[in-house]
């Protein structure tokens, strides 16, 4: 009897041996499909997440190679059950690479992207860092057309036109589900046009995003006139997932019959003013 259990105690050990061998290897091979899949991920995965994200406004058309190295068409769309798009010239590339803080994101588009752009990422264990480095010469152009793509009001106001980013540096940085700001943007539409006004072109102006203190929980915007016969101003805040701005459009002295009927259609006309709201 003696001897009975005592070959029984190495047989039960034995088998929980095998078993948590069995579990590892499981393990094991979990995680290396898991790590495949990332490593190999299509660029059509990419595409298909931002796309979502985006509300079906963002699309990465006949995407090629893979979530790491990849190039595809960038189109703007109005959303779910939109016909309209816009699609720019040319392809867009991008690289993703692992960094010691995270990871580096490269983009490079012939037609738009004057240099390389390279925006940090930094996941954290309750959100994400974003990083567009400084570029006050400029980031890129990008034309007005393109918006048409988005539908209403964009294909209705047909602008022409180019619009010109530039940064001294901007961050977005998202801390469970709050996000916040540090730096600044500006955005640039350089000879602006529409189908609605006989005055070609109506001007140049600026929309401005700034948030002077690091880590402020929302960003202030600025809508300023550079030059032109459409005047427009106005002012507002970015808070994340809300926007909401307030401003004015008018004609400059002599313009009004030029302008008449595009200021009926951009807002809600006040005597001389149309104004505009959002949020």
């Amino acid at each position: 009897m003696t001897r009975r259990r005592t070959a029984a105690v190495p047989d039960r050990a034995w088998a929980r041996n095998q078993r948590a061998g069995r579990r590892w290897a499981i393990w094991g091979a979990l995680l290396g499909t898991a790590i495949g899949a990332v490593a190999f991920a299509p660029a059509a995965w990419l595409a298909d997440n931002l796309h979502r994200a985006s509300g079906e406004r963002l699309l990465l058309a006949d995407a090629r190679g893979s979530v790491w190295s990849g190039n595809a068409v960038a189109v703007l769309q109005g959303g779910p059950g939109s016909r309209d798009a816009s699609a720019l010239p040319g392809r867009l590339h991008w690289r993703l690479s692992p960094t010691w803080s995270g990871l580096r994101l490269t983009l490079r588009q012939a037609c738009c992207l004057f240099a390389p752009l390279r925006i940090e990422l930094r996941p954290g264990w309750s959100g994400m860092t974003l990083r567009v480095p400084a570029r006050p010469e400029g980031i890129g152009q990008w034309p007005a057309r393109w918006l048409e793509g988005l539908g209403t009001p964009w294909n209705t106001l047909q602008l022409g036109g180019m619009m010109q980013l530039s940064s001294t540096g901007f961050t977005v940085q998202t801390v469970q589900g709050r996000t916040r700001f540090d730096g600044a943007l500006d955005l640039s539409l350089i000879g602006a046009s529409s189908r609605l006004s006989s005055i070609q072109p109506l001007g140049s102006y600026r929309l401005s995003v700034r948030s002077d203190s690091a880590g402020a929980d929302s960003a202030t915007l600025g809508l300023s006139t550079l030059d032109g016969a459409l005047r427009l101003n106005g002012s507002g805040q970015w808070s994340g997932a809300r926007l909401r701005f307030r401003g004015e459009a008018r004609a400059a002295e002599g313009q009004d019959a030029g302008l008449a009927n595009l200021l009926n259609i951009i807002g809600r006309r006040q005597g001389a003013l149309s104004v505009l709201s959002i949020g």
